[in-house]
């Protein structure tokens, strides 16, 4: 795929990310996205196939989890609110996915299988007992706080600076990471 190609397929990219966040999946039409895009909707069909496809793109998400074993355990908590906080804040593909999932089973299955592909396993490096259920729980409080800051907007969660958020969800995160220590 040559340069201008790729700069194509990237402007519709970034047009799908953005109408997907704002509208929803359902609402999405390629029709818009292309008009966002300044493109012909053929563009569209022609770099991704359909909707499904556009959408399975622009959702890719690599949470880019890091490895905690060298860290002391005391610390585990903090490192991955912040690793998260980092995550959603750098990248809005995850808010599109969130956003998505929420009335499309499709995209809560991509963003299920984010977490059981991507966390689970580097948790499980850090707590082998229980791991699943560990980071299910560690998926509740992220997915909860990225719902309520980046979706709906609560006024006192996105009032927040991102340290002090940090400092709330990293004692969670640390007990149900590691449990107490």
């Amino acid at each position: 795929m040559g340069r201008k190609a790729d700069q194509t397929k990237a402007v519709i990219l970034a047009a799908a990310r953005q109408r997907f966040a704002e509208s929803g999946y359902e609402a999405a039409t390629i029709r818009a996205i292309a008009a966002d895009a300044n493109i012909d909707p053929s563009m569209v069909m022609r770099y991704f196939g359909n909707k499904e496809q556009l959408f399975a793109a622009a959702a890719e998400f690599d949470l880019r989890f890091p490895d905690l074993t060298d860290l002391p355990r005391s610390q585990v908590g903090t490192a991955m609110a912040s690793h998260f906080m980092m995550r959603w804040e750098e990248d809005d593909a995850l808010i599109v996915l969130l956003r998505s999932a929420t009335t499309n089973a499709e995209a809560a299955q991509r963003m299920t299988g984010i977490f059981a592909a991507q966390l689970l396993p580097g948790l499980a490096k850090v707590s082998p007992d229980d791991a699943p259920r560990r980071a299910g729980l560690i998926a509740t409080q992220m997915l909860g706080m990225a719902l309520c800051r980046f979706v709906l907007k609560l006024p006192p969660v996105v009032a927040m600076s991102r340290e002090e958020l940090i400092d709330w969800l990293g004692p969670t995160l640390q007990r149900y990471a590691v449990g107490a220590v």
